[in-house]
């Protein structure tokens, strides 16, 4: 097949009747033959600003091409500021027309949590890849819908778990699959802020995802898992607020993991105290981060008197630079789907167990 011939004329020439999955033209393959794929934030708020934008700035096999936002008082700053044309600007009612511009391969869902579902599955079903926050989604079922659409319609999907592509964070990960300090025993891990959200923040809304848990907890919950590089047995967890903002979600939570062979995870979460530390003890030796998931410093320590200083590159260029290659490759991603998934889950059994006043809830193998 030439090199230059499109998705869309492809399907054209093929026939209108005809779709990529039909034929057997995964778009996996068209994304092999650009230098760099074309990357749309869905949703322009903090995050898209702050970060994702500004790192996209900085990757070698992606770039920003495109945005979808409901806010029209957005758009000409961020084409002016990114060179954006018209052509690759939607907004939420009309994102579903993105299927017919190759310029832009992968759609980044950077909305409240409780739309991530939404959003990735008109993106899957659009044909493109989905790049999916944190975390996943609401519940289990609606993590299930995108896993399920992003494999109907042949393309790639990943969630935004930074950490996992830190290098620190990845050697605190080999040294529990390697055992380098031993088995691993007992996990204490922290991440949280001391801070104040106003009255139209999706932070304070349930039905959005709002909440520590669903926040900042999905942090300490993936690191109890990548650390011990087992999934929990049974959760026990309590939430609670004190300032009445909060009272329609958790403002603190905690819980604890029950792993196989009596190893344990200890974790902490809230808007009202500032927490951000990953301890994990083995039997030879122990290794720790702190912080553990700061935008930039994260660095940390071992037993034996190893530092592991902070690394200096952009996190999210990173993060998105490599799953971008993994497209390219036509390799799974780094994180995909199930990643967040898993965590829901755990979300889930937390929520649970607080509302049960504490009782252990078992989890499904």
């Amino acid at each position: 097949m030439a090199k230059n011939i499109s998705r869309k004329d492809f399907l054209k020439t093929a026939g209108v009747g005809l779709t990529a999955a039909t034929l057997g033209f995964p778009n996996i393959l068209l994304s092999k033959e650009k230098e760099k794929l074309g990357v749309a934030l869905v949703g322009l708020g903090s995050y898209s600003t702050g970060r994702l934008a500004p790192g996209l700035q900085k990757t070698e096999h992606c770039e920003l091409r495109g945005i979808v936002t409901g806010s029209p008082h957005k758009i000409p700053r961020w084409q002016k500021r990114y060179n954006i044309p018209d052509d690759n600007v939607y907004n939420y009612k009309n994102m579903h027309e993105v299927t017919d511009n190759d310029d832009i391969d992968i759609i980044y869902v950077v909305t409240p949590p409780g739309l991530h579902a939404k959003y990735s599955i008109i993106g899957a079903e659009a044909g493109k890849h989905v790049w999916c926050e944190k975390p996943m989604a609401m519940n289990v079922e609606e993590c299930q819908s995108i896993i399920e659409a992003a494999n109907k319609n042949d393309v790639s999907l990943s969630i935004g778990y930074r950490m996992q592509h830190e290098p620190n964070t990845r050697k605190i990960i080999r040294y529990g699959k390697q055992e380098t300090y031993g088995a691993v025993r007992n996990v204490e891990t922290g991440a949280g802020y001391n801070g104040y959200h106003s009255a139209d923040s999706w932070r304070r809304d349930a039905e959005l995802g709002g909440g520590a848990l669903y926040d900042m907890g999905v942090y300490p919950i993936n690191a109890s898992r990548y650390s011990t590089n087992m999934e929990p047995i049974a959760v026990r967890g309590k939430q609670w607020s004190e300032r009445d903002i909060y009272n329609k979600v958790d403002e603190f939570t905690e819980f604890e993991l029950e792993f196989p062979d009596g190893v344990k995870a200890v974790g902490e979460t809230s808007f009202g105290k500032s927490t951000n530390y990953l301890n994990v003890d083995c039997t030879d030796g122990w290794y720790k981060l702190e912080p553990f998931q700061t935008y930039s410093g994260v660095k940390g320590e071992t037993s034996d008197g190893t530092k592991l200083p902070p690394d200096p590159h952009h996190q999210q260029a990173r993060q998105m630079d490599n799953e971008a290659l993994a497209i390219k490759e036509g390799r799974d991603p780094i994180v995909p789907g199930i990643e967040g998934l898993r965590d829901i889950r755990i979300v889930r059994a937390i929520m649970e167990s607080s509302d049960k006043n504490g009782e252990t809830i078992p989890l499904a193998s």
